[in-house]
């Protein structure tokens, strides 16, 4: 089953995320009220509905708790924003994203629960995409040219093996800088350290190897 994501605003940030994720085979389902908007992507996301993003009835009328994430990506409107997380919230949604444009935005979508907080001018559509889309990838680096930097979780094969036994370089083309255990202090990968389900990595790759590590 694909993962079912429900993105709520259509600015710049939101027509990215939608596509981009679109692309990697979620199920999209974009709102925002402006009919243009909706024309525009209604043929790169799997439904595009028109409506009032500050009317708790319209948001209701989403289903959105059908979906595994919701984002709301209305950095500019606080009020929308707010209810659309609450229902969100309401309705069991797992997974909340949320786009801020403030330092006091933030605040108020710490305090109602957000489960992740963007702010767009360091972050792009393509870039949450990329984590969302990935069960392993929990932050990702654009490097120029074809290299980027993500951190992930383990592998479940990986669990339990050094690092220089499972070769990982060699057997996933992907080259381990540094790791630490739960919220501790990134070091330098030891060559003989078990990886544990607790152990985050931070690898360099190509671009076109992306797939391997998902």
């Amino acid at each position: 089953m694909s993962l079912s994501i429900g993105i709520l605003g259509l600015g710049k940030y939101g027509r990215s995320l939608a596509e981009n994720m679109y692309k990697f085979g979620a199920d999209v389902l974009v709102a925002d009220k402006d009919q243009a908007r909706i024309d525009e992507i209604s043929t790169k996301v799997n439904s595009a509905v028109v409506a009032d993003l500050a009317s708790e009835a319209e948001l209701n009328e989403l289903g959105l708790g059908n979906l595994d994430i919701v984002v709301v990506a209305m950095g500019s409107n606080l009020e929308a924003s707010i209810l659309s997380v609450a229902i969100a919230k309401e309705k069991g949604v797992g997974f909340v994203i949320a786009k801020t444009s403030s330092d006091r935005m933030t605040a108020i979508l710490e305090k109602i629960g957000v489960d992740k907080i963007v702010d767009p001018e360091e972050e792009s559509g393509l870039r949450t995409a990329r984590i969302i889309a990935s069960g392993r990838i929990m932050d990702y680096i654009d490097m120029e040219g074809n290299l980027c930097m993500v951190e992930i979780k383990p592998k479940n094969k990986w669990i339990d093996h050094t690092i220089k036994d499972l070769d990982i370089r060699k057997t996933d083309k992907i080259n381990i800088v540094a790791m630490r255990t739960g919220k501790g202090n990134w070091v330098f990968p030891d060559p003989n350290t078990v990886i544990t389900s607790n152990t985050s990595l931070m690898a360099v790759l190509d671009k076109k190897d992306l797939k391997s590590i998902q």
